[in-house]
């Protein structure tokens, strides 16, 4: 039931296919006798320094991959010196993550239906010492993950909640999470309704969106389809990154989530105008196979295998190291 929720898509999952694949219709187009006996692919991130374009993505519920949850996550990006999203459905509490390590952290928000909620947990973020804000603007519904429907999908209850807002609902129908999310997300959530903290919107994937969001003065774009667990059938997240980069003009940050599965992967954003990438079900199936270490493995192995691009330096990656398919 844990792992269908993790790996699983929704509806046809045609979009969750297509975020791998499409990566897989876009050829590398390496540069020969580049030096590069000396790399550094660190870069920064918001004035954040990072040993590498890679974090690490906000993912729900890490207790269902490991018992230690998201605290073992925070640990091992803070080892590896690269930044870590907590999602707003985290199992561990912010002051837990927050006290665990000195990574830096960016804090995922929903926009609840009471809004309080809300406001509160980014007033914990900010007393925590997390840097930025995520708002996650893909989901006013969830969308239909059918594997957690048949396995009627148990959410535990979440320790950051308590007092505030009980999980547990009537599931009859199917998971107590889709039951739950259509109680607490505000489907009203708008343009209109966004504040002027600083954030960056994740969630888009089109031209109009994101020249919008440059608009209301946002801090950064994160082109995500939510990991192909929201709408089915709307873009794979590479298909959709250059369209919102050429809106955005370099005028604010524009970060990739989405379908990350090799260091070549991470080239291809990154040459298409990511300035970093986020890592989701990767962390998570490394989390529940060796803890801080299975982590802390696949970060490396991306950057690992991202040095072999031939490139010294992540300027050195551009748009003429890639060739999309006709």
């Amino acid at each position: 039931m844990y792992y269908d929720f993790f790996a699983g898509g929704s509806e046809d999952q045609h979009t969750l296919r297509e975020n791998t694949e499409a990566f897989q219709r876009i050829t590398l187009r390496p540069r020969i006798l580049v030096d590069v006996s000396k790399i550094d692919m660190s870069t920064t991130i918001l004035g954040y320094k990072t040993s590498a374009p890679i974090m690490i993505a906000p993912t729900s519920m890490h207790k269902l991959a490991h018992p230690e949850g998201e605290i073992l996550t925070a640990k091992a990006a803070a080892a590896c010196n690269v930044i870590m999203g907590l999602s707003f459905t985290s199992t561990c509490t912010i002051e837990e993550v927050a006290s665990s390590c000195n990574a830096v952290r960016f804090f995922q928000l929903y926009m609840y239906k009471k809004r309080e909620i809300s406001a509160l947990m980014v007033k914990r973020a900010e007393i925590n010492g997390f840097k930025a804000i995520l708002l996650t603007v893909d989901t006013p519904k969830l969308g239909r993950r059918e594997a957690d429907l048949k396995n009627k999908m148990i959410a535990p209850q979440l320790k950051n909640f308590e007092g505030l807002l009980s999980t547990e609902v009537d599931d009859s129908e199917g998971s107590n999470l889709e039951a739950f999310s259509s109680r607490s997300l505000d489907s009203s959530f708008s343009w209109k309704s966004i504040t002027k903290l600083p954030i960056l919107i994740k969630g888009v994937l089109t031209r109009e969106d994101a020249i919008k969001a440059v608009e209301i003065g946002v801090e950064g774009i994160i082109v995500s389809n939510h990991g192909a667990r929201q709408l089915d059938y709307v873009p794979a997240t590479i298909n959709a990154l250059e369209e919102v980069v050429l809106a955005v003009q370099g005028r604010i940050p524009v970060l990739f989530d989405g379908g990350i599965r090799r260091g070549t992967d991470v080239i291809k954003a990154l040459a298409l105008g990511a300035q970093a990438v986020m890592i989701g079900r990767p962390i998570v199936y490394g989390l529940a196979a060796k803890g801080e270490y299975g982590v802390k493995r696949v970060i490396e192995m991306l950057k690992d295998e991202l040095e072999l691009a031939g490139c010294p330096t992540l300027n050195d990656i551009t748009r003429n190291h890639v060739r999309m398919q006709d």
